[in-house]
């Protein structure tokens, strides 16, 4: 066959790819005014909308259940990991369709973080960056944003401090979770001439995106950041993965407001954070809590303490606050709060080696 014809054929297959994407994407608002309907209680219109404006529209588990089943049906040539990420974009487009979706983050633009909700949320949300991870948290609590990604675990300096203080005083919940390799490039402008190291002053900013950002700027630099960075301020990557530590990766959590409408249907495959305070002041309380876990046969892979300032500022003893995964302890704690359940990430989407997973 062809040139000529092979481009026929090609657009045939296009034109076939559009139809069924347009009638996929009907279909899934369809989904989406049937699932508002059931909780209004009525098909009137007029409920039916106030219900979809406000309804979750991003569902961990059935994002799951779709990647497995296109990858199951992936017979190649496409790689499971380019048929996930059109399936990305598909769904993202799909849940713009029902309503304007606000992600908001760690900014600037172009951050880990940014690189993070973009790959758990595709190209068609808003994403609003913010100031601190504080500011995340406060945003989504307010309603100013729908889901919030934050930066939870890293592969080399391990928990993040200012994640883990925020739930102690936040209602919102775990919807999900997302590991990133932390990959840096060295970018410079396109334009401008070839760029040689041995001698050039070294800078220091306060973000990858601030570096990239100034060197947009300047003709004669160049920057390390990441490859969203590269994108955004049209930078050329000149090498790939200059970082120090290979494996480094992070984990990042989605938090959304508390809904009943998040239901479980694979706890098995599931993950749970939670939170809860011991006093010291009884021997042996925190052994007793964690015997609760052994006891129902549940895997427990990480424990972190933070320093309850609340408890510290009213005077009180020491207490620390234990961030840990599943389980009823009411009877044995001071207090508890369940952080959220929410899917195992597999295959591409998997901690790196050494990284803990609960």
């Amino acid at each position: 066959m062809d040139l000529s014809n092979l481009r026929k054929e090609i657009d045939s297959l296009d034109s076939k790819i559009v139809s069924l994407l347009n009638e996929r994407a009907t279909v899934s608002v369809q989904v989406g005014r049937a699932k508002a309907a059931a909780v209004a209680g009525t098909d009137d219109p007029a409920a039916v909308a106030a219900v979809a404006s406000t309804a979750e529209v991003y569902v961990p588990r059935r994002e799951r259940e779709v990647f497995e089943q296109v990858v199951r049906m992936n017979h190649g040539p496409l790689s499971n990991e380019a048929v996930v990420a059109i399936y990305r974009e598909i769904m993202s487009a799909s849940i713009s369709l029902q309503q304007q979706v606000a992600v908001t983050f760690l900014g600037p633009a172009g951050t880990h973080s940014h690189q993070a909700a973009m790959d758990r949320f595709g190209d068609s949300v808003l994403y609003v960056p913010m100031t601190t991870i504080a500011d995340v948290f406060t945003a989504v609590e307010q309603g100013r944003a729908m889901y919030g990604v934050v930066p939870f675990e890293n592969s080399t300096f391990g928990s993040v401090a200012q994640t883990l203080d925020r739930f102690i005083s936040s209602p919102l919940q775990i919807r999900g979770e997302t590991y990133l390799p932390i990959h840096h490039y060295s970018c410079r402008r396109r334009l401008c001439m070839p760029f040689d190291v041995p001698h050039a002053e070294r800078i220091s900013v306060s973000s990858t995106a601030q570096a990239a950002e100034l060197a947009s700027k300047e003709p004669h630099a160049a920057a390390i950041a990441n490859q969203v960075c590269a994108q955004l301020y049209g930078l050329q990557i000149v090498a790939p993965r200059v970082e120090d530590a290979q494996g480094n990766t992070t984990r990042f959590l989605v938090l959304a407001r508390e809904s009943d409408s998040i239901a479980s249907s694979q706890p098995d495959r599931d993950k749970s954070l939670l939170c809860f305070t011991v006093d010291h002041r009884v021997p042996g309380a925190l052994c007793d809590a964690l015997r609760v876990f052994k006891d129902c046969g549940i895997n427990l892979t990480r424990i972190d303490s933070r320093p309850d300032r609340l408890r510290n500022d009213r005077g009180g003893l020491w207490h620390y606050v234990f961030f840990r995964a599943l389980k009823e302890l009411e009877g044995l704690c001071v207090d508890l709060k369940v952080l959220g359940s929410y899917p195992v990430m597999e295959g591409k989407f998997s901690a790196a080696p050494g990284m803990t997973v609960g």
